[in-house]
């Protein structure tokens, strides 16, 4: 397994998991991995059950993970969210915003330059989050 970057304050889960399908089938699985394709809301029903899911990145240009991740959050899953794959550290802010708590990148990442990205721009123009405030409404209320 990748070396796992979270920003969670519980300890990473080291659970393998299993797709989405299998899931559906299981009554003790606690991961489960979500594929490019696959629908994250099929997991809505066990979101209380659920300690980590992983979205694959196959492609960093591929951006059904994002989706998948903030299905999830607006759900109310507040389990561990890992992005895993080809996650570049340009698209990590981006990813944080969705949702995302860990990742676990298919190439190491430099710390340093990965909190420079996520500290490079601290006020953003759309709302994603859900505890996020644009700049706009900052300004004008």
């Amino acid at each position: 397994m990748a070396d796992v970057i979270s920003f969670r304050d519980d300890i990473a889960s080291q659970e393998p998991a299993v797709s989405v399908d299998c899931f559906a089938g299981q009554s003790n699985a606690t991961a489960v991995r979500i594929e490019p394709g696959d629908d994250a809301r099929l997991l809505l029903p066990a979101l209380d059950r659920l300690s980590l899911v992983e979205v694959s990145f196959q492609a960093f240009g591929d951006g059904r993970g994002y989706s998948s991740a903030a299905i999830l959050r607006e759900a109310g899953y507040t389990g561990e969210l890992r992005a895993v794959g080809d996650v570049l550290v340009d698209q990590m802010l981006e990813m944080r915003r969705c949702g995302f708590d860990s990742f676990a990148p298919r190439a190491p990442v430099d710390r340093e330059v990965l909190d420079a990205a996520l500290a490079r721009y601290p006020e953003v123009y759309q709302k994603v989050g859900i505890n996020e405030n644009p700049i706009w409404k900052l300004r004008h209320g």
